[in-house]
């Protein structure tokens, strides 16, 4: 006689196997959170920075995924800081789909280094929304020689942070920097838009500096500085499919302001289109003593359209007065220019102005052709302590750089 309950508990168990892979399969289910719950109110005027504090605690202390939601509406916030010492590291992601404005008064927030900071997150994302730092009136107190004006305040900061995502995101108006990446890892920013006046003083778009593994991709910026800036510190960091215009164009550096500053290495910059801007692609040095470096980089596909200075390199960049009028010492290797085009606005399309106590090396240029705007001009290049190889065309010719020699 076959016995029933032997029968079974075979299937009893394969029942509960079922159901534990099951479970398992199933992904945590993420807690949503909505400012409006912690007493933010959409309408421009009430301050809502304790909202966001409060609801950035319960997102940091979850074990599980979190998503903080702004809904649509003007919030008005002061400085808000989100620490992430105390945080579980469970992915939290802020989805916005209103604005957060700052303080119409500049003096608010401007006495800050930064309006919204992040400090030590792990597996933050930020996702569309607009931050209006509303730094118009702050500009025309610089602009318009005032002493007493502070720096003024960068709009976003992360720093000592990783895993970091910002996608879709909008900034304007910033009192200073607008994104900051400093000392993080693993960093990806796409498809933001960066807007300020062209004479907005310091208002980078974004600046990277003590970071490594950076990803900027798809993104529209205008300011009145550099489209993007790469400071000391900064390795592997990959920008393309950029809109630069007005603007400073894209630099390296400043570099070599303190003797003991880390370097620059492995950077490319890909697939992007200058409008108008004052430099394209940019590598600038300050004139001192350093043991500094930039080397592995690489400028492809990019295109120029009414660009001052489309290819420069800048080794006696001083803003101190006076100048300490030194040669810099910080060493310039392995650049490589590849299919640059487009139209300068002055004579000058290329200048390379290195240093004589350490010259640059291992310049390459190839498929690079600038000409002048104006019709019928011609277009020149500078070359100073600086050797390399040209290969294929290159327009204007580079005097300082050999042809059909192969590097060693």
């Amino acid at each position: 006689m076959i016995n029933k309950t032997s029968c079974l508990l075979p299937l009893a168990l394969i029942f509960l196997d079922f159901i534990l892979i099951s479970s398992l399969a199933k992904p945590t289910p993420a807690t949503s959170l909505n400012v409006l719950t912690y007493g933010a109110k959409p309408d421009g005027s009430t301050d809502s920075t304790k909202a966001f504090l409060a609801a950035w605690e319960v997102a940091c202390a979850s074990a599980k995924p979190t998503t903080i939601i702004v809904p649509k509406g003007r919030f008005l916030v002061g400085n808000l800081v989100f620490q992430g010492k105390k945080c579980t590291d469970a992915p939290i992601s802020i989805r916005i789909a209103g604005s957060i404005i700052a303080p119409e008064d500049y003096k608010v927030i401007a006495s800050s280094l930064q309006w919204i900071l992040f400090d030590g997150v792990t597996n933050v994302s930020i996702y569309g929304g607009l931050l209006d730092a509303q730094g118009s009136s702050l500009w025309k107190c610089k602009n318009n020689g005032g002493k007493k004006c502070p720096t003024g305040a960068k709009t976003l900061l992360f720093t000592n942070s990783n895993n970091i995502n910002i996608n879709g995101l909008t900034s304007i108006n910033s009192q200073k920097f607008n994104i900051v990446i400093d000392e993080s890892n693993s960093v990806n920013i796409a498809g933001v838009k960066i807007s300020a006046d062209a004479d907005s003083p310091n208002t980078d778009g974004i600046h990277i500096e003590n970071s490594h593994s950076v990803n900027i991709t798809n993104s529209r910026i205008g300011t009145g500085d550099d489209c993007i800036s790469i400071g000391p510190g900064s390795t592997y960091v990959s920008i393309q499919g950029i809109q630069c215009g007005p603007g400073h164009g894209i630099s390296i550096g400043s570099l070599g302001r303190s003797e003991e500053e880390q370097g620059v290495e492995n950077v490319i910059v890909s697939n992007v289109d200058f409008t108008s801007t004052d430099n394209g692609v940019r590598i600038k040095t300050w004139g001192k003593d350093s043991k500094s470096f930039v080397r592995n980089i690489v400028f492809q596909h990019i295109k120029m359209k009414m660009v001052k200075n489309p290819i420069i390199i800048n080794q006696h960049y001083c803003l101190d007065k006076p100048c300490p009028k030194k040669e810099s010492g910080v060493e310039i290797s392995n650049v490589r220019y590849e299919d640059i085009q487009g139209t300068s606005n002055t004579e000058v399309a290329v200048m390379l102005d290195c240093s004589k106590e350490k010259p640059c090396t291992d310049i390459v240029m190839g498929n690079v052709n600038l000409v002048m705007q104006m019709v019928n001009g011609s277009a020149q290049a500078s070359c100073n302590n600086a050797n390399g190889l040209a290969k294929d065309v290159v327009v204007p010719f580079t005097p300082c750089l050999k042809k059909d020699i192969l590097l060693a």
